[in-house]
């Protein structure tokens, strides 16, 4: 069976790690883990599968992120994702918000650790060439963290899953919004290492909260990855050291601009498939925060780059305000 390096993985967000994202995070790591924002196996076994499971074969390696609680719709996705080439299958245990609990699969599901067995092994019978991992929190509500999160784990690991990325924070399915779940509950990143140390065979990555790639490696350390996830998509500049720093390979860009300048050739062939200029450009304007040139640059593309008929055009106009910029600074 395939097994990926999730030694650095960039975390599957909704509405945000689409197939432009993640074409231009490849402008800055060849080597991290890419996801897919999730996907509900209704709509990969019902929807327009070539739009919503599309991708280049540049993303790679890329991993599907599955949502959903009927073990044998989880089989069916599972085994159309491994058949659109996906090096990878997830199954997504830690979504808090209220449409994916209206579904009765994301954070939900930590209380019916049983199913999410049964969802694992559902889905790697149908994708046998790959892998497929769990994604969770550490628990839900008032559920105890240790004894939800070994149940879990050691449920799913009974069915052969070897596998888990955690969000080191529990989720409240109630009182909390899904953004302020990302920020409010506090992190026991220890009890994710505690994890690792108690069940050494199994695989665990560490995701929540991580500021930039040393935090990622400070708080990892002992453990098989980390996963960084809004620091990442904010200031994606940081991945511009993952390659050297973290899989000891060359960077694919050299500089910020480089990135920009590499991701052209995609941002172009979108267009010429009827993508529109913001789909791409809303990813990229982080990439220069905090230097020269930087508030020109998000300007420039977040007024123009909405306009009917706007194109490639409008990122080398916002790129020049940041080499001007830079040149008057130095």
């Amino acid at each position: 069976m395939k097994r990926l390096d999730h030694t650095l993985c960039i975390a599957p967000m909704m509405d945000w790690t689409d197939r432009h994202c993640r074409a231009f995070h490849r402008t800055l790591t060849r080597h991290a883990l890419l996801y897919t924002e999730m996907l509900t196996a209704d709509a990969v076994i019902h929807g327009d599968r070539r739009r919503l499971l599309g991708f280049s074969g540049i993303e790679q390696p890329v991993a599907l992120q599955l949502g959903g609680s009927d073990p044998r719709r989880i089989a069916e996705a599972a085994g159309i994702g491994a058949g659109f080439g996906y090096d990878e299958i997830n199954l997504n245990i830690g979504c808090p918000s209220d449409r994916v609990q209206a579904g009765r699969f994301g954070a939900c599901l930590m209380r019916e650790p049983e199913l999410v067995a049964r969802l694992w092994a559902a889905a790697q019978t149908a994708a046998p060439n790959i892998e497929v991992t769990i994604k969770s929190r550490i628990g839900v509500d008032d559920q105890d963290t240790r004894s939800s999160l070994f149940a879990l784990v050691d449920l799913a690991a009974r069915e052969g899953c070897r596998t888990f990325v955690v969000h080191a924070r529990k989720a409240w399915l109630s009182g909390l919004s899904p953004k302020e779940n990302r920020d409010v509950p506090p992190l026991d990143y220890e009890l994710v290492r505690t994890l690792k140390r108690e069940r050494p065979q199994l695989r665990i990555i560490l995701n929540g909260g991580l500021r930039d790639i040393d935090h990622g490696l400070a708080e990892g350390a002992g453990l098989d990855g980390v996963m960084l996830g809004r620091a990442a998509y904010q200031n994606p500049a940081m991945l511009l050291d993952a390659d050297p720093r973290v899989f000891g390979a060359s960077a694919p860009s050299q500089s910020r601009v480089h990135a920009v300048e590499q991701y052209m050739p995609y941002i172009e062939a979108a267009l010429s498939q009827g993508a529109p200029l913001h789909a791409m450009t809303r990813h990229i304007l982080g990439l220069f925060n905090a230097q020269p040139g930087g508030r020109a640059w998000r300007r420039t593309l977040s007024e123009q780059a909405v306009r009917a008929g706007a194109g490639v055009d409008i990122v080398r106009r916002a790129l020049a305000h940041v080499a001007d910029d830079a040149q008057a600074a130095a």
